[in-house]
C-alpha cells in the first residue's frame, strides 16, 4: 500500500529555463549565450552548491571565474534566480498534490541551490501543501545518490514499496527504483494519474 506520494520539485511543479539566465548573463560574461548553460549545469561548482558544500558567496566567486563576469554578487543574485515559471502542467500537477494530501502523505524531494529555494518559497506558493520538503542543499546529497532516498524513507519512517515518487529525469528515478521506491518518470498530468492508478492510488 502506498503511503508516501514523493514529488520532484523542477519541471514538476515548476518549470525553469537556464537559457533566461544565459541571456542576461552574456552581457556581462567572456561566454556565449549557447555556452553559458553548459557550462553552469556541466561544472561541478553548481553540483557544490546543490549539495550545499559551499555558499552562494563562493559560487558565485567561482562562476565569476568561470564565465569570466564583470558583474557584482548583488546583480547576479536576481539574474540566477530569475528563471523559473508555472505552466497549466505545474499547476495541474500542485492541484493534484493538493488533492492527494487528505488522504496520503505528499512530499517533496528536490536538487536545489539555497539562492534558488529561499527565491522559490518567497515568489512561488508551491511548498505550503506538502507535508514535508527534502532539498539537497539542506541535506548535503543529491539525487541520485542512492543515499539521499534511503535518508528521505529514513525520516519518513516507510518502506520503499511504500512510496511512489515522480521525477522529470530518468536516471535519478532507475536509482530509486533499485532501492525498490516505486518510481515513475514524469511527462504530463495525464501519465501521472495513469501512473499513480496503477500503483493503486486513489484519486
Amino acid at each position: 500500500m502506498i503511503k508516501v506520494i514523493l514529488f520532484d520539485l523542477g519541471n514538476v511543479l515548476v518549470d525553469f529555463d537556464y537559457n533566461i539566465a544565459a541571456k542576461r548573463i552574456a552581457h556581462f560574461s567572456g561566454a556565449s549565450i549557447k555556452d553559458i548553460p553548459k557550462l553552469l549545469l556541466g561544472s561541478s561548482i553548481t553540483g557544490l552548491f546543490e549539495e550545499g558544500k559551499i555558499p552562494p558567496e563562493e559560487f558565485f566567486l567561482r562562476v565569476k571565474e568561470l564565465l569570466k563576469l564583470r558583474i557584482s554578487y548583488e546583480r547576479f543574485v536576481p539574474i540566477w534566480n530569475e528563471v523559473f515559471y508555472l505552466s497549466g502542467k505545474n499547476r495541474s500537477v500542485y492541484s493534484l498534490a493538493n488533492r492527494l494530501k487528505d488522504d496520503y502523505k505528499v512530499a517533496m524531494l528536490s536538487n536545489i541551490n539555497i539562492l534558488h529555494y529561499e527565491y522559490l518559497k518567497e515568489h512561488f506558493p508551491v511548498f505550503s501543501i506538502f507535508h514535508e520538503v527534502f532539498v539537497s542543499c539542506g541535506m548535503g546529497l543529491v539525487k541520485p545518490n542512492p543515499q539521499i532516498y534511503t535518508k528521505v524513507l529514513d525520516i519518513l519512517g516507510v518502506e520503499p514499496e511504500e512510496v511512489f515518487y515522480t521525477d522529470d529525469r530518468e536516471e535519478l528515478v532507475k536509482s530509486a527504483r533499485r532501492l525498490k521506491i516505486k518510481g515513475f518518470v514524469f511527462k504530463d498530468i495525464i501519465k501521472l494519474k495513469g501512473d499513480l492508478a496503477a500503483s493503486g492510488v486513489g484519486m
